[in-house]
């Protein structure tokens, strides 16, 4: 309904925030407010691509924390994980607020953990899947998707996923490899998945099988 003009509008602000730049200039980590623990998954998180801006009902990292772009991946892959979800439901009703999030215990793993990369890739692979993510997955390791990779190519690892079928297996490893990062055993996440009544079965049971494949080593 309403229009600024972006040049104008940046010239207003201080010369502190000129000078430091500006957070929506960047890409950043963002989560649902709305947060209901009767929906089928209750925390949606994503990264922002860059020039999106946003009202109170999304929570949106404020650049000046320094993530790094595989820092975020990271972060993501954990709060859409069914781990974080469910503690999520314990502490919610319809929204979530920073206190309530604050209390939410997450693993801590830099860059030298043998866990770190294979859970930055496969979630990286799933957020760039526009040229909108073009720097993001340059940042990550991935291969741009513009200008339009061949066919061939595509079927390689280093690009974003789009094929629905790829995207359903990259996603179900993500949560195995977050249920062990937490620690869990197998019978902690058949509980926590049959908390999820919304969700397909045939999710839940991928995630149950990548839980096992990360176990006997087959997920890397």
């Amino acid at each position: 309904k309403y229009w600024i003009i972006e040049k104008e509008a940046k010239s207003k602000l201080c010369k502190a925030q000129q000078e430091a730049g500006f957070h929506y200039e960047d890409y950043r980590l963002a989560f649902r407010e709305i947060a209901s623990n009767t929906n089928e998954r209750s925390l949606i998180a994503s990264i922002l691509p860059k020039q999106v801006f946003a009202n109170h009902k999304l929570m949106i990292e404020r650049r000046d924390v320094a993530l790094s772009a595989q820092q975020q991946s990271l972060v993501v892959a954990i709060l859409n994980s069914f781990v974080f979800d469910y503690m999520v439901r314990q502490r919610v009703t319809t929204s979530i607020s920073m206190y309530a999030f604050y209390q939410i215990p997450a693993p801590r793993i830099n860059s030298t953990d043998v866990r770190f990369s294979p859970i930055v890739t496969r979630a990286a692979r799933l957020i760039c899947t526009t040229p909108e993510f073009d720097d993001l997955a340059k940042e990550v390791g991935l291969k741009p998707l513009s200008p339009s990779p061949s066919p061939a190519s595509v079927r390689g690892e280093q690009f974003g996923a789009t094929d629905p079928v790829e995207r359903a297996r990259l996603r179900a490893e993500v949560d195995g490899l977050i249920a062990h990062l937490y620690g869990l055993t197998e019978a902690e996440f058949v509980h926590i998945l049959t908390t999820f009544p919304l969700v397909k079965e045939p999710v839940k049971v991928a995630a149950l099988n990548a839980y096992r494949d990360v176990e006997r080593g087959l997920v890397k």
